[in-house]
């Protein structure tokens, strides 16, 4: 079975659609202003954000940090894995 995982936050679900249904609590809009995002990449070791460069061994460690090199400015934004 294929897992799914939030492009914002990390959050994993087995279907596509039960994932985009619910809303995310990291989402750029603010917290539950939308739901969640499919993150499009395939399953790695390792998730490095591309903002910055940072690396995690998973999508939830890496979104969970907030990133120095966000668009909105250092620290007001989390890290975002690159495809």
């Amino acid at each position: 079975m294929e897992t799914y995982y939030c492009e914002y936050c990390g959050t994993e679900s087995s279907t596509v659609s039960s994932l985009t249904l619910r809303s995310c609590h990291k989402h750029p809009s603010g917290a539950n202003k939308g739901n969640h995002k499919l993150y499009e990449g395939g399953e790695k070791a390792q998730y490095t954000c591309k903002y910055c460069g940072t690396i995690k061994s998973s999508i939830i460690n890496l979104t969970s940090g907030s990133c120095h090199r966000h668009p909105n400015g250092a620290n007001k934004g989390y890290h975002l894995p690159a495809l």
